[in-house]
């Protein structure tokens, strides 16, 4: 079974929950190869805290919360893309990336490139506000045209079946489910909204990647 890769349309737009939801419902390991800012709490953390999950060490840790090339950039270092490899683990592994899909990691080198020498499928997390629309069709067209097999698009926000159907319709990708806002954000919270997200065909995605 391939890792399942989530990526989003856009940064700070729920990735790192939908992350740790898949890794609650997969029973999975999670992994954040590059880590941007680390004065607040880490998306590993967050994962940890939600999905009570074994998580690995990132491979990358960058003080300053920007572009992972700028962040490394302003300490002197130079982010290794070739060591960025999926790591073998015993169960299944969610694999978080960092902003969206054009996210640089040096100044050739984007997430996306990665996410096409990795082979493994992805959800993509889109907003359901206004803008969506552009932005989820332009990174499904972006991930095809890499050659990036793509699970499906897990929605964030209030519910929004027009938009959410044109997307899905649109962008021909699977509509897995929304995850809607999370009040209080704890683990059995997020284990009632991952009851609804479509779990069968992300691992029919990872199977068959």
């Amino acid at each position: 079974m391939k890792p399942i890769v989530v990526t989003g349309t856009d940064t700070g737009i729920g990735k790192t929950v939908v992350s740790a939801g898949l890794v609650q419902a997969l029973g999975a390991h999670y992994w954040k190869p590059v880590q941007s800012g680390l004065e607040e709490e880490t998306d590993s953390e967050i994962v940890a805290r939600l999905a009570g999950a074994p998580v690995l060490p990132e491979a990358v840790r960058l003080e300053l919360p920007a572009s992972p090339h700028i962040s490394a950039e302003a300490e002197g270092v130079r982010i290794d893309v070739e060591a960025l490899r999926l790591p073998d683990t015993p169960r299944p592994l969610v694999v978080e990336g960092a902003g969206g899909l054009m996210v640089p990691l040096d100044d050739r080198t984007t997430f996306l490139d990665l996410f096409a020498r990795w082979g493994a499928p992805v959800v993509l997390v889109a907003r359901t506000a206004l803008g969506t629309i552009n932005h989820s069709l332009l990174s499904l067209a972006a991930l095809r045209g890499a050659g990036v097999p793509v699970a499906g698009v897990i929605f964030s926000g209030e519910a929004a079946p027009r938009v959410e159907r044109t997307i899905a319709e649109m962008g021909e990708v699977t509509h897995l489910g929304r995850v809607g806002p999370l009040d209080p954000l704890d683990g059995d919270g997020l284990r009632d909204a991952f009851a609804a997200i479509d779990m069968a065909a992300i691992r029919r995605a990872m199977e068959a990647a």
